[in-house]
């Protein structure tokens, strides 16, 4: 089979590098994803993987973020068996596989057409999934996601790509359309995104980060239906899996216990979770 040759850039781009994460991480021989899916697909695609400067931590890392989204939305299905999923930005990444939803749940993934179309090469279908191709700030799309039944929200790294109104009027809009449900999507303080701007990983792909949050709460203030559910801070003891974390270097170990010391680098970065 030709190899998918891949000509998307900036935001777009970094899909590759969750992507490639998940796929390093589940070639570990103590993976915790174990998403097989993604590493057919990172097979399937001619890219420099090597440019995007991952390593084996970094790949960890990746897969406890997913993990922990994951968790949560089956959770959600668990509670409500024929439930909408809608996974905003999704990428390359193969959540909807690695849950794989009973015939009650309908699961919508949108992200921009040409990632749509590399979607269809790389993953098999299925029933009651639908790609939307379009940009997830374009309301027009909404118009698609039934508003009948609880909806399951994840947005993995899509949220900090985008303008602060942006990022607003998306998730008024989407609590005003759907009837109720929850919200799940990693977070970053400024401190964070500059963290985040210094990656190697980042800076290859020339992305831009825009959105940064100081504090979960704002979020309930400028977006009034949300509530805040959880909070996962990448570098609280209380937080973390120190089993997962344990695969990690001791370099990496040693970074995470002094970031958990300190209150600002421990909360550069969460994932948030809220319900509507």
């Amino acid at each position: 089979m030709t190899a998918e040759t891949i000509t998307l850039t900036e935001e777009k781009e970094t899909l590759l590098i969750t992507l490639y994460g998940k796929a390093g991480e589940s070639h570990l021989p103590d993976s915790l994803l174990k998403d097989h899916f993604a590493a057919e697909a990172v097979s399937k695609i001619d890219y420099d993987f090597s440019k995007l400067k991952l390593d084996r931590d970094l790949m960890i890392g990746v897969a406890m973020r997913a993990h922990i989204l994951d968790g949560w939305t089956r959770e959600f299905l668990k509670r409500y068996p024929d439930a909408t999923v809608l996974h905003l930005g999704c990428g390359l990444d193969s959540r909807v596989f690695r849950i794989d939803p009973g015939p009650g749940i309908r699961w919508f993934d949108v992200d921009y057409p040409e990632v749509v179309a590399l979607r269809r090469k790389l993953y098999p279908q299925r029933d009651n999934y639908t790609l939307i191709g379009s940009s997830v700030t374009d309301p027009a799309w909404l118009e698609a996601i039934p508003q009948d039944k609880p909806t399951m929200i994840v947005a993995e790294g899509l949220l900090p790509y985008l303008l602060p109104e942006e990022v607003h009027r998306l998730l008024q809009r989407l609590t005003a359309h759907l009837p109720r449900g929850e919200l799940a999507f990693d977070g970053y303080s400024n401190l964070g995104l500059k963290f985040l701007r210094n990656l190697p990983s980042v800076r290859a792909t020339g992305a831009k980060l825009l959105w940064p949050l100081d504090d979960p709460r704002e979020l309930e203030q400028q977006v009034p239906k949300l509530r805040l559910l959880n909070e996962f801070l990448a570098y609280d003891p209380k937080g973390y899996d120190p089993e997962q974390v344990s695969r990690m270097s001791w370099l990496a170990r040693l970074t995470i216990h002094v970031f958990a010391m300190i209150p600002p680098l421990a909360r550069m970065g969460r994932l948030l979770h809220y319900r509507f």
